[in-house]
């Protein structure tokens, strides 16, 4: 059923990993170029990985086991670029000095927010199928 509140949760997710990175900058580097996700290729392959996988798992709503599994495998990578961007933010070379943070820093933030409300929603109607199967 694609009409359930953990589609829109991932369809969410899917938009700020791939949508936000077009939009925002990740940082502005020594010589005053902003750095976007587009410019470097892993980071781009990451967003675009993350976005494919919330889309993934929009249409794998008659299997939630596997829906929350690619969920969690999508929290992963969203917890890796995360601390990649905080690696490289606290290694930045100069500083404060010549070198910004971008706010495109924390979309894996925002993509991980939307996943665990999404496999809040997965994990509750899965209850409820149980709960109905009792019954029966």
């Amino acid at each position: 059923m694609i009409q359930r509140i953990q589609t829109i949760y991932l369809f969410l997710a899917a938009v700020a990993s791939s949508g936000l990175i077009w939009l925002v900058s990740l940082w502005v580097d020594g010589e005053g170029n902003e750095v976007v996700a587009m410019d470097e290729n892993s980071y781009f392959g990451a967003f675009m990985a993350s976005a494919l996988l919330s889309l993934i798992a929009i249409f794998l709503y008659n299997n939630r086991k596997l829906q929350t599994v690619i969920s969690r495998l999508n929290i992963l990578l969203n917890l890796i670029l995360l601390g990649v961007f905080v690696y490289r933010s606290l290694t930045m070379s100069g500083e404060t000095a010549v070198s910004e943070k971008g706010i495109g820093m924390f979309i894996p933030i925002i993509s991980i927010v939307f996943l665990v409300l999404a496999n809040r929603a997965i994990r509750s109607d899965e209850q409820l199928v149980k709960s109905a199967d009792r019954f029966r």
